[in-house]
């Protein structure tokens, strides 16, 4: 697997009731290949992990990758605050067929580094499936430092990181230390191709739900030197990429799918709520212009 490129961070679609709606996941996953996105990623916060049950946790991935046909990667979202609950999903996925998995730093119960390295280690040791690693501190209130990455970046099986702490200084510190092969992606839209200058080498991205054609372009053509087409790009999708978070994600991301028809519809699970009608109001205007 090439980790590289514009990774979609998944939608889950739901029925009305709130039940799994796999024909629309389908239909996602046709249109992001056709649309030339490097790979696929269900399960992570995107994907509303938090309100998934371990059954319909490993229903989504194998759904993934069975509709993904080996086309693109799918890594599979399958961290938890538990490490015995992360090796359990992470197991799953990898049965599942998964190629990778995406594993968010343990939130709420606040580890050491030392508490995280072996938390990874772990994990890579007991089930041998390649692991990205996920820093989203705003979200965890648990941040993997730079010197933990690097040591982690050293151990079999420890591919990479998604990097959505907002700090292009740790960032630089991570990219330094790490070994050399270790691949960083962005996980903080907007700061794709800033993190791509610095040495990074895609996204795992929430705005390629609504516009991967786009999302891809940039970063393909930041990775072959055309900085001219990926400032333009990024430029252009910015105001997208400011209205998908214009209330928790993934709230108006899956909004915005329902909006443009590529879902029937955008139900969430509580305690996510529909989105508040003037940011919607918003989010609409953003939508009309890139999609007339």
């Amino acid at each position: 697997m090439k980790l590289e490129g514009t990774f979609t961070a998944l939608v889950t679609p739901f029925h009305p009731d709130g039940s799994l709606d796999l024909d629309s996941l389908s239909g996602l996953v046709e249109w992001q290949i056709e649309s030339g996105v490097e790979g696929l990623v269900p399960c992570g916060s995107t994907g509303e992990s938090a309100t998934l049950s371990h059954a319909e946790h490993a229903r989504v991935v194998r759904h993934v990758v069975e509709a993904a046909a080996g086309r693109v990667p799918v890594i599979a979202g399958t961290g938890s605050n538990s490490t015995e609950e992360a090796l359990e999903l992470t197991h799953s996925a990898r049965d599942a067929g998964a190629a990778a998995a995406l594993l968010i730093s343990p939130y709420y119960n606040k580890p050491t580094q030392e508490g995280l390295y072996l938390h990874y280690r772990r994990i890579a040791e007991e089930t041998g499936l390649p692991l990205v690693l996920y820093n989203i501190p705003g979200r965890t209130a648990s941040r993997i430092e730079p010197e933990t990455i690097a040591r982690l970046s050293g151990l079999p099986g420890i591919v990479g990181l998604k990097e959505a702490g907002g700090d292009l200084g740790k960032t630089s510190d991570t990219l330094a230390a790490a070994d050399p092969d270790f691949v960083v992606l962005s996980g903080d839209d907007a700061l794709t191709l800033p993190m791509m200058a610095i040495g990074g080498r895609g996204v795992i991205c929430t705005t390629s739900n609504v516009a991967p054609r786009p999302m891809g372009d940039l970063v393909r053509a930041e990775l072959r030197g055309d900085r001219a087409t990926a400032r333009r790009i990024h430029f252009e999708l910015l105001p997208l990429m400011n209205a998908l978070f214009l209330e928790t994600n993934p709230i108006p991301v899956k909004t915005a799918v329902e909006i443009i028809g590529r879902i029937p519809d955008a139900t969430l699970r509580l305690p996510l709520t529909e989105m508040q009608k003037t940011k919607r109001d918003a989010l609409e205007a953003v939508l009309a212009s890139l999609h007339p």
